[in-house]
C-alpha cells in the first residue's frame, strides 16, 4: 500500500541555499566548485518533488497560497542530501578485535591467519538470520539519516558463497521496503576468496559466474556488480570475467581499484565502461590522465585510509586538476571504515586530500549521484527533482568540514518527507 503524498514544505530564509543547479551531468575541474548559492534562499516542495527554488521573498506568496508548512532556516545552510555511493551496510557484529590487533602492530595477513578479516565477517553472516541482519542495518540507517545521507549504495560481500550472498540481498530487499532512505543494491561476491576455496580461486570465480550472477540478474536483486581487484584479492582477468558476465545479466560494473597496489584495475573499469572505480590510492599519472578523459567516476574513500592509519591518501587534487569526475563516499564497513558520517568524510577530503569545501560538497552530492546514475533526480535542488535535502545548523557551508567530527544536520528530508529532525528546529504552519 503506497503512502499518501506528503504535504507541501517551505524551507525559507536559508543563510545559504546550495542548489548545485545546472545540467544533469557530473562536475569537473572548476565546475566542481560551483554550488549555485542563493543567499536568503528558499525551497518549496510539493509531494515528493521540488516545486520551486529561489529567494525567500519571491516564493512567499505561492507558499502561502498552497498552505505549505514553513520551516525557518535562518542562520542555516540548506543543501542536497548526501549521496553515499560506496557502502557495505549489511553485515553482522563488528571487527573491533581486528581494530585492536592492528593497533598492537598486527599485519593484515596475521589478522587473517588468526581468523579475522573479511572471512570473520562472513562467518558472522552465516550465523545470523536475515532478520538479525535487517535489524542491525536499520540501526545504521537511522544514523545515516541523522548525519544527512538520503541515498546510499549497498554492497554484498560478506557472504562469500551463493546462499549467503543471496541472504544478504534478501536482507537488502527487505530494507528497501521499510527504510525511508533510498538504497541501491550492488553484488560484490568477489570480495575475498572463501576459506573453502583456498588455492582454487578460478573455481570460485566460475561458481559466481555460473550460479550466483544469473540468479541475481534473473530475480533483479541488484543493480550493479563490483569486484575487489587488488593484491591478495582478485586479478584483473578474474574481474573482467565476472563484470562481463554481470553486464550480460543486466548488472552495471563498478570496481574496487588500485587500493593496496597498482594492478591496472582502473584501466579495466574504463575498458568496461564501469560506473565508478573506487579507492584509487595507487594511480599512475597515465591512469589519472586516462580517467580524466573517461566517464568513469573516481570515487575516493578517505575514511578507510584514516581508520587504517595510513599516511597515503587518494590523489584528489591531481585527479581534479586533470579533469576526472571525483566523488566521495564513506566506504562504511566493519573492517576498514566504520563511519557513516559523510560530514566527517568532507573534513578528511579537505584536510587530508586538499579539496576545498565546495569541491567536497559537489563530490558528495551531484557527482556521487552521477556515480549511481541518478543525476536526473538526485544531487541538486532544482524544480522537478526529488525533494531530498538537508538543513545544517551553520551559516556558511565551509564550516561543515571545518568543525570536524560534529553533526551539523538538524533536518533530513527524503522524497518530500521529514525523516529526521532535531527539536530545536523552528517549524510552523503558514496561513
Amino acid at each position: 500500500m503506497s503512502l499518501p503524498s506528503p504535504r507541501a514544505l517551505f524551507f525559507r530564509n536559508a543563510e545559504q541555499l546550495l542548489t548545485l543547479s545546472g545540467p544533469p551531468a557530473p562536475r569537473r575541474q572548476e565546475a566542481l566548485s560551483e554550488l549555485g548559492v542563493i543567499l536568503k534562499g528558499a525551497v518549496l516542495t510539493q509531494g515528493t518533488k521540488i516545486h520551486r527554488v529561489g529567494r525567500t521573498s519571491d516564493l512567499e506568496p505561492e507558499a502561502r497560497r498552497v498552505k505549505a508548512e514553513a520551516i525557518d532556516c535562518r542562520g542555516a545552510v540548506v543543501m542536497p542530501g548526501f549521496v553515499d555511493s560506496h557502502t557495505h551496510l549489511v553485515f553482522a557484529g563488528n571487527r573491533v578485535e581486528d581494530y585492536e590487533r592492528r593497533l598492537r602492530g598486527w599485519t593484515y595477513e596475521a589478522i587473517a591467519r588468526a581468523g579475522g578479516g573479511i572471512c570473520y565477517s562472513a562467518q558472522k553472516v552465516r550465523e545470523a538470520s536475515v532478520g538479525a541482519l535487517v535489524a542491525q542495518a536499520e540501526r545504521f540507517l537511522n544514523a545515516f539519516a541523522a548525519y544527512g545521507t538520503t541515498t546510499l549504495e549497498v554492497k554484498t560481500g560478506y557472504g562469500l558463497d551463493v546462499e549467503q550472498e543471496l541472504k544478504i540481498l534478501e536482507a537488502l530487499r527487505r530494507l528497501r521496503k521499510v527504510s525511508a532512505l533510498e538504497l541501491v543494491p550492488t553484488l560484490l561476491a568477489a570480495h575475498a576468496l572463501p576459506a573453502d576455496f583456498a588455492g582454487r580461486r578460478a573455481a570460485y570465480v566460475d561458481l559466481v559466474a555460473r550460479r550466483l550472477i544469473p540468479a541475481v540478474g534473473r530475480k533483479k536483486l541488484a543493480e550493479y556488480i563490483d569486484c575487489f581487484c587488488d593484491r591478495g584479492a582478485f586479478s584483473v582477468e578474474d574481474c573482467r570475467k565476472l563484470l562481463t558476465v554481470g553486464r550480460r545479466h543486466g548488472l552495471v560494473p563498478r570496481l574496487h581499484a588500485e587500493q593496496l597496489s597498482r594492478t591496472g584495475a582502473s584501466r579495466l573499469a574504463m575498458e568496461l565502461g564501469a560506473a565508478s572505480a573506487d579507492h584509487l590510492d595507487h594511480l599512475s599519472e597515465r591512469d589519472i590522465r586516462a580517467l580524466a578523459r573517461s566517464g568513469v567516476v573516481a570515487t575516493l574513500l578517505p575514511g578507510s585510509n584514516f581508520h587504517l592509519g595510513l599516511q597515503k591518501y587518494p590523489p584528489a587534487r591531481r585527479l581534479i586538476d586533470a579533469g576526472a569526475i571525483v566523488a566521495l563516499a564513506t566506504d562504511f564497513n566493519p573492517g576498514t571504515s566504520p563511519t557513516l558520517n559523510m560530514q566527517f568524510i568532507l573534513s578528511l577530503a579537505c584536510t587530508a586530500m586538499r579539496m576545498t569545501p565546495a569541491q567536497a560538497i559537489s563530490a558528495a552530492t551531484l557527482n556521487a549521484a552521477y556515480a549511481l546514475r541518478r543525476t536526473d533526480r538526485l544531487g541538486s535542488l532544482e524544480p522537478g527533482k526529488q525533494a531530498d535535502l538537508i538543513v545544517m545548523d551553520l551559516p556558511d557551508y565551509r564550516e561543515i568540514p571545518y568543525y570536524f567530527a560534529v553533526n551539523h544536520c538538524v533536518m533530513n528530508v527524503k522524497r518530500g518527507r521529514i525523516i529526521y529532525r532535531r527539536q530545536e528546529v523552528e517549524v510552523r504552519s503558514q496561513e
